[in-house]
């Protein structure tokens, strides 16, 4: 089985061939990235290609099964840069599955696509995916909810599964995550645990998460299986106030989710914060999600409990970790991190800085 990874060098990407090289059924693995590591991976083939130009369908010619991983979080002040990649990049990797015959795809959709819920009921599959507008990152995989259901329509011979995940952590994101959601001010000691004795924290928020390393499987899962349709991924327990001040071993104080929004929306203004302050306020709204049909249909379970993940990650925060990957190398944002304040902030992933140097 031969299988096209678009977007392996992330997060979840390198999570994602990890487990497809533990699959007997797959022989071969090509990687594509905008940026392709210096050092491969065994038995993993690297191809450099940009969802928004390259030769696709060359690329996917031969293909069992594509997952389409690709998407970009910054620039979050240039919009339609984002806009290029994630909604008119992907039309490029549907048109691209199309036209190459192959047949199966599986896209990494988000918990970020649904429509948020007035209760904390766990929501199906089948809850409506229209995001939090204001947001680009929940406007972009709604958007991108709908280019898919055309795709389904019209080509009803490839085998389609949207993965749904909810916040995906793992030791070695730490940096690339620090880098493009909290930006070059925030210290690496500040989320050790015990850094900080008291912790403000946004009445109301609680949220899903899981390990990279089961989302991988998931993915896996989904390209060899015979699986079609959503699936939400996520891991127990739901992560609220006092899971995450027993996580820091902190002392929580309730603060009102307008005040902080209002606090990050004059630092994303200031180009000190790199994540806007839509993006909280639609962290607010995610509705919890119900992970029962990925276990009965797909045959997963996550291997690593929520409070596992994170622990692991905000282990990784502090020892600023990172792995031989150009999203996730610990120096993407270079020495003092005067990439990340070089690239304003916001205006442009310090990695494509790298790039140009």
């Amino acid at each position: 089985m031969r299988v096209i990874v678009i977007g392996a060098t992330g997060n979840v990407g390198t999570a994602v061939v990890d487990a497809l090289t533990k699959m007997p059924s797959v022989t071969s693995i090509v990687g594509a990235a905008r940026r392709v590591p210096e050092h491969g991976l065994g038995g993993v083939e690297w191809v450099g290609a940009d969802v928004r130009a390259a030769d696709l369908v060359s690329l996917m010619r031969g293909a069992d099964a594509v997952v389409h991983l690709a998407w970009l979080f910054q620039p979050t002040h240039r919009p339609l840069t984002t806009w290029a990649t994630n909604v008119d990049g992907t039309a490029r990797v549907l048109s691209a599955v199309a036209r190459a015959g192959v047949p199966a795809l599986v896209y990494a959709s988000s918990v970020g696509a649904y429509s948020p819920r007035a209760d904390d009921r766990p929501v199906s599959e089948a809850w409506p995916t229209e995001g939090w507008p204001p947001a680009a990152y929940m406007a972009e995989k709604a958007y991108v909810e709908r280019l898919l259901d055309i795709f389904e329509r019209d080509h009803p011979d490839c085998r389609l599964v949207r993965l749904r995940p909810a916040f995906t952590f793992q030791y070695s994101s730490a940096s690339e995550q620090r880098r493009l959601f909290a930006g070059p001010l925030v210290p690496n000691r500040l989320l050790r645990p015990g850094a900080v004795p008291v912790l403000p924290f946004p009445s109301g928020l609680r949220f899903q998460a899981l390990h990279s390393s089961d989302v991988g499987r998931a993915y896996a899962l989904a390209v060899t299986g015979t699986a079609r349709g959503a699936f939400n991924i996520a891991a127990d327990p739901v992560l609220d106030r006092a899971a995450l001040a027993q996580i820091l071993g902190a002392r929580t104080v309730s603060v009102p989710p307008r005040l902080v929004k209002a606090a990050l929306a004059v630092g994303w203004r200031l180009r000190l914060l790199p994540a806007t302050p839509e993006l909280f306020d639609a962290m607010m709204h995610l509705p919890l999600m119900d992970t029962s049909r990925a276990r009965d249909e797909l045959g997963w379970t996550p291997r690593v409990s929520a409070t596992e993940a994170v622990t692991e990650f905000l282990a990784g925060f502090g020892d600023g970790a990172g792995a031989d990957t150009p999203p996730l190398a610990r120096d993407a944002g270079g020495a003092w991190r005067y990439r990340e304040f070089a690239s304003g902030v916001g205006g442009h992933d310090p990695v494509d800085q790298r790039a140009h140097h």
